[in-house]
């Protein structure tokens, strides 16, 4: 009978021990995920500001020889990341394509212009930088209009502070809300054992004697938690990398290696202090609180 109690409280402690790990291992994933993001925040908000461009319009009498120049000129410039020539035949033909009928044929000729598209360099994506280039390229000979959409540019770089604000908050508040569930899991845990600790109590066992077996146990579960939240944000890494690549650095070994100082100290943190404050509060109940 007894060993079958026994058993019985082994199966429980084990399946507490269980839940409690793969909780935390989640959560650590997650805060794992946050903070890759986090700390390629910057690089982020500058893969959106770098599709943000402008379009330059020829003149229709331009030489082909004032085109490269020009475009060379483009290409040195600090603030053009990349261009990319389109010609007249060019862009009547994606024009014809978008519309689904022949408008030359009706007009009798084309009446667009050889254009040049220009990606800007995440410095220079915003209002005040857009004017001042477009107001010097419009008075160069070559150049019949160059124009950007300002509404789009102000809305883009407003709503990239604005994300950027909500995910630090969003990480804020979840590894808030982890640490509450967890902690309150290791409560729980630790809860059962209440009995067994106000034995230990009574025995004349000090506070750090009781203590030293749970907290030696939180430490596993800090270690084990982490080990496998890091296993599998490797694994995400690995499916990521490819669509992501030009998003986040995920190849950086550096940054790598910080999220994974970052999930291993977090979870051996909120294991520890969980467990710590859990059996501190049950050390002090007496025994009438024991059954509340």
């Amino acid at each position: 009978m007894r060993l079958g109690k026994n058993k019985s409280l082994n199966r429980r402690i084990i399946s507490s021990s269980a839940s409690i790990v793969i909780s935390l291992s989640l959560v650590l994933f997650v805060v794992g995920l946050l903070a890759l993001v986090l700390i390629n925040a910057q690089r982020l908000s500058d893969y959106v500001k770098e599709n943000i461009g402008f379009t330059i319009m020829l003149e229709n009498d331009a030489s082909e020889i004032e085109t490269i120049k020009f475009e060379k000129e483009l290409d040195a410039a600090q603030f053009a990341k990349s261009t990319s020539f389109i010609t007249k035949e060019q862009a009547t033909k994606d024009l014809k394509t978008d519309l689904g009928e022949d408008f030359v044929a009706f007009l009798g000729y084309s009446p667009l212009l050889a254009s040049i598209d220009i990606k800007l360099n995440a410095d220079y994506a915003n209002i005040d930088s857009l004017q001042k280039i477009t107001s010097e390229l419009n008075r160069h000979p070559v150049v019949f209009e160059a124009y950007y959409q300002k509404d789009l540019v102000d809305k883009l770089n407003k709503n990239v502070t604005k994300l950027s604000f909500f995910l630090l908050l969003f990480c804020i508040l979840l590894f808030f809300i982890a640490f509450a569930l967890i902690n309150n899991t290791i409560r729980l845990s630790v809860y059962a054992k209440r009995f067994l600790i106000r034995t230990m109590r009574l025995v004349g066992a000090t506070n750090s004697f009781i203590q030293k077996p749970f907290l030696i146990n939180g430490i596993y579960q800090g270690i084990y938690s982490s080990i496998f939240a890091i296993f599998m944000l490797i694994g995400t890494i690995q499916l990521i990398q490819g669509d992501t690549a030009e998003m986040l650095n995920i190849n950086d070994l550096k940054i790598i290696g910080v999220v994974f100082i970052l999930i291993f100290l977090c979870g051996m943190i909120i294991s520890i202090l969980s467990t710590f404050f859990a059996v501190k509060k049950y050390i002090q109940l007496n025994e009438n609180e024991l059954y509340n």
